[in-house]
């Protein structure tokens, strides 16, 4: 498991090479074996025998993050706090065994991966841009449980220290160099360990700044004036960001500005405290189920037909340079793929691909992709207003403007140079694809490939499939997404999609609220509040309301003489009729606009949406904007709009931006509890209408199928 090596500089390296596995995990197994290391690299110093210890491993990674199997099912603080004091006494043990270490880092050093190099007194690392480091575990709802927040304090001060905490980013090498997290980059393996050895003999007599009794934290402790000011303009920013929803997020600031006014050992323990109430807190198991488990199990092929190969693109086109256009060709270079980037003349395709080269120079002054990579990437696309240049294409991927005969007439432009393996998607928002399938030469091979805006950033697309569509077709389609580092969600061809249907109810709701007699200042915190990104009248504004209406259009054809109007429809029409006030995209809605982007709420919408309501139940409002989508997820899984509850968790938070905190439209239920959440359903029935009917499927749903 750890390999002992020592030459004749009296330098050891240890190699950890867990057996049975792929990767190095920290867990009991590896800190157990480490305990007799540890034990005899004491003796060596003791009798003058070793001069300096490097770690690195035998695995493609170097360390993978913590068993989230068995933190899932922690319940009791007690035994998350003795875990997590257990996890940091063998990484004291290790950083003052009285010996100077190294870790040299060949792979990914994730979480508590990370956690054994920032225990090492040198970090030096392959400058491999594939390579990523650093603690993600907030994106989970976790913090680190080895102390890492104590140390990154100590080592960069309270004010570097808490962005890369808070973000949760992954560094690339070269990143990780910039923002202070390593000390050292190396270009291969061999150099790696002849740098970390030279540091090491040249680096006898070292300690950790906070066993210094004249140690401090770089900037100050949140007992300065100047920095506790701005430590609680911090906790006021992310309150107003995250309304406290999130308590490894606050957990974070509150532990950096109470352990920066105690010791290391006692701010050490106060570290395990803080991390045994978020490790089993309900937020995080919601988190981990579904920003871990569901994505696994998405990634690992749910939704995907079974019985066909691997598809592997290798040169993609791309119809349309705009911003959605460009954002695709982007995600294909930066994942190896060639790509072909057309439009109707050659100048636009000429300016997408600028586009493409000012998310190149962003990414390269982040520090993820370095100068030299400019050129490579850039010379892998190739702007063009010619449809012949799609002939040896894998895959092109439609991205022009919402209208069907312009989408009609590039698919079959693009078509007559296609050969009969290649797949066509679209990314449309509201028209069928069975519907634009029709034109096309191949329907089987024609597929909806639904980016969230902007491509580039979200981390879902729906794979649509539509009536003619083949099974081949969808697990390319799928392929061709986890290539490209997204998670595909497999749906079918219905009004809305998915993510777009459920979404509407959060903004039907908001209207039906504000012709209700709420005012709109409120009905917007409201969403907020209940942890929606943005208020359902903005987002009215930011879809358009002649979509939205679309969507309800299509609901009633849909479901016929079952059909019965939702409340919101007559104020949109209102609005968007009588009013003349559409959207953003006419500077008019909900909101007012100015040509710098500014905008607040129309002066007049209380003239057409008197307020009559002055008392509200903050907590009745919020269920209705939560319980309505996920309702509405329910009748998507009855009608088979889309198949899998990890797959419809994923898109509610990553597509259209459902609370984290709650793990998904599904998770929800688990954590507000099935018969409690039914009740609630019954009472919003009796006093709303039937919106509130909940599915069969929600109430036949065994509680086993929403945990993992």
């Amino acid at each position: 498991m750890i390999h002992y090596r020592k030459d004749t500089d009296n330098i050891a390296t240890l190699i950890l090479d867990m057996s049975g596995r792929s990767g190095n995990l920290l867990n009991h197994e590896i800190v157990a074996a480490f305990a007799p290391v540890i034990e005899h690299l004491k003796q060596e110093k003791a009798s003058g025998k070793l001069n300096g210890v490097i770690i690195t491993s035998a695995k493609k990674d170097f360390l993978e993050s913590g068993d989230l199997d068995y933190l899932y099912k922690l319940d009791d603080p007690a035994r998350a706090f003795e875990a997590s004091q257990s996890l940091k006494q063998f990484l004291r043990d290790l950083e003052v065994p009285g010996v100077p270490v190294a870790a040299a880092i060949n792979g990914d050093a994730l979480g508590t991966g990370f956690e054994l190099t920032l225990a090492c007194h040198y970090r030096i690392v392959v400058a491999d841009n594939d390579l990523r480091l650093g603690h993600p575990e907030v994106k989970i709802g976790l913090i680190p449980s080895g102390g890492a927040i104590i140390r990154l304090m100590w080592l960069l001060g309270i004010e570097r220290a808490y962005p890369l905490l808070l973000e949760g980013r992954r560094y690339s090498p070269q990143e990780a160099l910039k923002v202070g997290l390593v000390d050292a980059l190396a270009t291969d393996r061999d150099d790696m360990l002849i740098k970390a050895k030279k540091w090491l003999l040249s680096h006898h007599d070292v300690h950790r700044t906070w066993d210094d009794p004249d140690g401090e934290i770089p900037g100050g402790t949140a007992a300065d004036p100047n920095l506790g000011h701005r430590i609680r303009l911090l906790t006021a920013r992310l309150s107003a960001k995250t309304n406290d929803l999130y308590p490894a997020k606050r957990a974070i600031i509150d532990l950096l500005a109470e352990g920066s006014k105690l010791d290391f050992t006692t701010a050490y323990r106060l570290d395990s405290r803080y991390y045994a109430r978020v490790a089993t807190n309900p937020v995080t198991k919601n988190m981990i189920s579904t920003f871990w488990f569901d994505k696994q199990a998405v990634r690992g092929g749910v939704g995907r037909p079974k019985g066909f190969g691997k598809f592997r693109a290798r040169r993609v086109g791309v119809i349309g340079a705009g911003m959605m256009g460009s954002g695709i060709a982007f995600l294909c270079l930066r994942n190896g793929l060639e790509v072909i980037l057309k439009d109707v003349s050659q100048p636009i395709a000429e300016r997408g691909k600028a586009y493409v080269a000012e998310k190149i120079d962003e990414y390269i002054e982040r520090g993820t992709f370095q100068p030299e990579d400019r050129d490579r990437l850039l010379n892998r696309i190739t702007p063009t207003n010619a449809s012949d240049r799609f002939k040896e294409c894998d895959i092109v991927v439609e991205a022009v403007f919402e209208n069907k005969s312009v989408k009609t007439k590039v698919t079959r432009e693009a078509e007559e140079h296609l050969d009969e393996y290649s797949v066509f998607a679209t990314n449309t928002v509201s028209i069928p694809i069975t519907e634009l399938g029709r034109e096309s030469l191949r329907p089987e091979n024609y597929v909806g490939l639904h980016f969230f805006s902007p491509a580039e950033q979200t981390s879902v697309v729906e794979v649509v499939v539509g009536e003619r569509t083949s099974d081949e077709t969808v697990a390319r389609a799928f392929d061709f997404a986890i290539a490209i580092r997204k998670l595909p969600i497999v749906v079918k061809d219905s009004w809305g999609f998915f993510a777009a249907r459920v979404l509407n109810t959060y903004i039907l709701e908001g209207v039906t609220m504000l012709n209700e007699g709420y005012p709109a200042a409120l009905i917007e915190n409201m969403g907020r509040q209940a942890g929606m990104k943005t208020g359902p009248l903005a987002m009215a504004d930011d879809l358009g309301f002649k979509l939205v209406l679309r969507y309800e259009q299509q609901a009633a054809e849909h479901y016929g003489k079952r059909y019965k109007q939702h409340p919101a429809a007559p104020a949109l029409t209102k609005m968007r009729d009588e009013l003349e006030r559409s959207g953003r995209a006419k500077r008019a809605g909900f909101y007012d606009y100015d040509s710098d982007g500014n905008y607040r709420l129309w002066a007049g919408l209380e003239e057409h949406f008197p307020v009559t309501k002055d008392d509200y139940d903050r907590t009745r409002m919020k269920d209705r904007f939560l319980f309505a989508q996920v309702i509405e997820a329910g009748w998507c899984l009855q009608e088979g709009v889309i198949s899998h509850i990890e797959a419809a968790n994923l898109a509610s938070v990553y597509g259209w931006g459902f609370p984290g905190y709650t793990g998904g439209v599904m998770r929800y239920i688990h954590s507000y509890g099935k018969q409690h959440f039914l009740e609630r359903c019954g009472e919003l029935k009796e006093r709303y209408g039937q919106r509130f009917t909940v599915p069969r499927y929600l109430q036949r749903l065994e509680p086993d199928a929403l945990t993992p």
